[in-house]
């Protein structure tokens, strides 16, 4: 069952009027808009709460489908998105530069971008294994530059969640270990910053989905099961104990607790959100 029915949000009344900066918030693979990414629903879920979302997208097409799609289904939306590639510095410091000249702080941070590619380290190419490590770690780490500066400078600080991957705990059936690494590294660099930045008032937790069925699905068909979607789904689902994938809004649940201040005591941590993967031996 994919994330195309109406979700059911508990609600965080500290999140209203927070300003959320979100990247990849546009999603591929889904031309009909008919399920959400991961990314666009963590714009949902914090356009719902009523924060301000400032999404942010290598690709600006899909941005501005997102920020329509959630105006239209969130009443009172607000959501601003712009083109960034967050493996470039500068990219991610106009991007952040745009955040603050409009809604002048950053409470939120939520690294969301990611990618996969097969291969080994004997087939993959050093061009391949560093475009990986740019997109799924070099990003974490550049926003969390140009940010956690205003967020230790902010008397309310503010709360970073990465999102890794269940693939940086484990060997998940796929050749895909530059991905694998890389989301590995996000995890121990949240660690290791949010225990620097403890006293500082800021927060550092990691969400790591497992199989989700979003609209990247298509894509991971094309480069592992040669285009076949149907069967690639079904072997998902089966890998999956609970019995089928997640979805974006089960993303968006732990990402918008975390945000929130029912986690106030919380950071350094990861909530894993796999139905039951990593706990299992099949």
């Amino acid at each position: 069952m994919a994330n195309d029915t109406e979700p059911q949000y508990a609600t965080y009344p500290d999140l209203k009027d927070k300003v959320v900066f979100l990247t990849g918030i546009g999603q591929s693979g889904d031309p009909a808009l008919t399920i959400w990414g991961n990314g666009a629903s963590i714009g949902r879920f914090m356009a719902y709460q009523g924060a301000k979302v400032f999404g942010c997208d290598a690709n600006p097409d899909a941005a501005q489908r997102v920020q329509r799609r959630i105006g239209d289904v969130v009443q009172g939306a607000d959501v601003t998105v712009t083109q960034a590639d967050v493996t470039r510095d500068a990219d991610v410091k106009r991007a952040v530069d745009e955040c603050i000249a409009k809604y002048g702080r950053v409470d939120v941070l939520v690294n969301n971008v990611g990618q996969s590619e097969p291969g080994d380290p004997a087939t993959m190419s050093e061009e391949t294994w560093d475009a990986q490590t740019d997109i799924n770690l070099k990003s974490a780490y550049l926003t969390c530059h140009h940010i956690l500066p205003l967020m230790s400078a902010q008397p309310s600080g503010g709360s970073v969640i990465n999102i890794s991957s269940i693939a940086g705990l484990r060997y998940i059936g796929k050749p895909q270990v530059a991905y694998s690494a890389a989301k590995a590294g996000v995890i121990q660099l949240t660690k290791a910053t949010a225990v620097i930045y403890a006293d500082k008032g800021v927060r550092l937790n990691v969400v790591v989905p497992g199989l989700m069925h979003t609209p990247l699905v298509t894509v991971l068909a094309e480069k592992y099961a040669g285009g076949d979607l149907e069967g690639f789904v079904e072997k998902r689902n089966q890998a999956v104990p609970a019995g089928r994938m997640g979805g974006g809004d089960d993303v968006a649940m732990a990402v918008g607790f975390l945000a929130s201040a029912q986690s106030r005591y919380i950071t350094g941590q990861k909530i894993v959100v796999d139905g039951g993967i990593t706990s299992a031996t099949r």
